[in-house]
């Protein structure tokens, strides 16, 4: 058999927040059936040491693992559960983020026995399809005219607080002046935010600078659309959101 891997730079354990839930049925991701793509996909998640989140049937708590290597040959790759703990046999739900834009998510069964030496981790075959959400085709809600939808948080030092104009599962879209987003760059990370949806719900979450698009408004003048992807938010968090997102929020109105 051939042993030649795609070598990997482990980072550490993934941590709970790294989880990432299943794509909802609400949903319509497209099916990817080629292997080299699916090959490619597995490799991005391994070199840049992204968490995959598992779910085992029956159990109430996900399993978190990341992909060690990845040989596109045979095809399979070796998944490593380190700080987390086995899988059981059976069949498990696979899923990731990719660069934060989309969502990968395929089933595997098997055995899933460690490998000889290496005890926390599986080999795992290639599955033959996997279902494929780009993130930034999932539905956007658009905040209510005079709610107040805001972001909260500090950078180097200065205080933010910019008013939310959209929100999605994958990020919120913030919108300021030039003098106001100051010092925000693409790439910017951005750690406990505190974004403020409404009256009703209050989110924590790190974030991403994505986007920062200039564009002159009528009545305020010069404007710059911050697009933000979530860097990290809790399990539960993303699944509050993810409720509320789906629950059919009207888009945007004048508030009553």
């Amino acid at each position: 058999m051939n042993d030649t891997v795609i070598a990997i730079a482990r980072k550490g354990p993934p941590k709970p927040a790294d989880a990432v839930t299943r794509i909802g049925g609400n949903l319509e991701p497209h099916e990817m059936r080629d292997p080299f793509d699916i090959g490619e996909a597995l490799t991005t998640l391994a070199e840049r040491g992204d968490a995959v989140t598992v779910f085992p049937a029956g159990y109430v708590e996900p399993l978190l693992a990341r992909i060690e290597s990845v040989d596109p040959e045979l095809p399979h790759f070796v998944l490593d559960f380190t700080g987390s703990e086995m899988p059981p046999s059976g069949k498990l739900v696979f899923v990731a983020s990719i660069g934060g834009n989309a969502k990968l998510q395929f089933e595997l069964e098997g055995d899933w026995r460690a490998l000889d030496g290496r005890p926390m981790m599986v080999h795992a075959e290639f599955p033959e399809s996997c279902l494929v959400l780009n993130r930034r085709a999932a539905r956007r809600i658009e905040t209510p005219v005079g709610v107040n939808y805001t972001a909260s948080f500090a950078l180097q030092g200065r205080q933010y607080e910019l008013p939310l104009y959209d929100f999605s599962q994958s990020g919120v879209g913030l919108r300021a002046t030039p003098d106001q987003c100051f010092g925000l760059t693409v790439g910017k990370k951005i750690t406990g935010a505190r974004l403020e949806l409404g009256p009703a719900l209050t989110l924590i979450a790190d974030l991403e600078v994505r986007l920062l698009r200039p564009f002159k408004t009528f009545l305020l003048g010069e404007q710059v659309q911050v697009g933000c992807s979530f860097a990290s938010i809790s399990m539960q968090m993303q699944q509050t959101l993810e409720r509320f997102v789906t629950s059919g929020v009207p888009e945007r109105r004048a508030a009553r």
